[in-house]
């Protein structure tokens, strides 16, 4: 498997976990609609991260084939996190605006934490 594969599939199942721990926290009565939007947030955050390492797995291709380099799509994660704030927008009620952003945001600190343990097993390897 490929490495940006691995790091997907990593990343992912740690994204999965978190997305549990939000529909548990939905369950709450008084903080249904924070939970709504970190849930949403979360699932936009996760197909960001989808198109990024299928952006990746295609740039690695037309690198290794020699064609033209491609963007690597933020275009379309910009679009994601609009639409994503725009359902916060429509529905205030029902989603809050603020859980949709940290739910946007989920997947930096999993990114940031997966780094720096795969940096650790890397080191730790080495001695």
């Amino acid at each position: 498997m490929d490495e940006p594969n691995l790091i997907f599939r990593r990343q992912s199942k740690c994204l999965l976990y978190i997305l549990a721990a939000f529909v548990l926290g939905y369950a709450l009565p008084s903080y249904k609609t924070i939970f709504l939007g970190l849930i949403i947030g979360t699932l936009f955050s996760f197909f960001n991260l989808l198109l990024v390492i299928r952006r990746m797995n295609a740039f690695d291709h037309s690198i290794e084939t020699g064609k033209p380099v491609r963007s690597l799509g933020s275009a379309a994660r910009w679009c994601n996190g609009l639409i994503a704030v725009a359902i916060a927008w429509r529905y205030p009620e029902y989603v809050h605006l603020v859980g949709i952003v940290f739910g946007l945001m989920t997947i930096y600190p999993v990114i940031m934490i997966d780094s720096f343990i795969q940096l650790k097993r890397s080191t730790t390897e080495e001695r």
